[in-house]
């Protein structure tokens, strides 16, 4: 019986992980559909909307749906500054110097958050307090 319990969980478990990954790839998705480029900074700008709800909730106090706004605004910024200033100049060249491009993007915002922010972890708010759904054995 523990083993079938145990079993459940990872299945939920496996559930969650996948749900964020199939986000991530339906995001890539559509960017390739759109632009025909694959974005290898599309992480880094979910990073840095992640960056920017934190410190709008921890630093200004906002409310998560608001923070979520702003996050979003700020993201959006930012692809549309990453589209005019690195890729629409490359928009005619070979498709290697637009690839290339993408992975520098990725490794700048990376290494500006590093800088700014350090590697260590921050401990993002709890938003939503939902209590646990006890389905036997089993806690969701």
């Amino acid at each position: 019986m523990e083993q079938v319990v145990m079993f459940l969980k990872q299945v939920i478990n496996g559930v969650q992980v996948g749900s964020i990954y199939a986000l991530v790839a339906l995001g890539y998705t559509m960017v390739y559909g759109i632009v025909k480029l694959l974005n290898f900074a599309h992480g880094d700008f979910i990073m840095v909307g992640a960056y920017i709800s934190l410190f709008a909730m921890t630093g200004a106090g906002m409310p998560v749906w608001l923070a979520a706004i702003i996050a979003v605004a700020g993201c959006a910024l930012l692809g549309v500054l990453t589209e005019k200033i690195a890729y629409k100049p490359l928009r005619n060249s070979p498709k290697l110097s637009v690839l290339i491009t993408a992975i520098g993007v990725s490794l700048f915002l990376q290494n500006l958050f590093l800088i700014l922010f350090t590697s260590s972890p921050k401990p993002y708010p709890n938003t939503v307090n939902i209590p646990a759904v006890n389905v036997g054995p089993i806690q969701i």
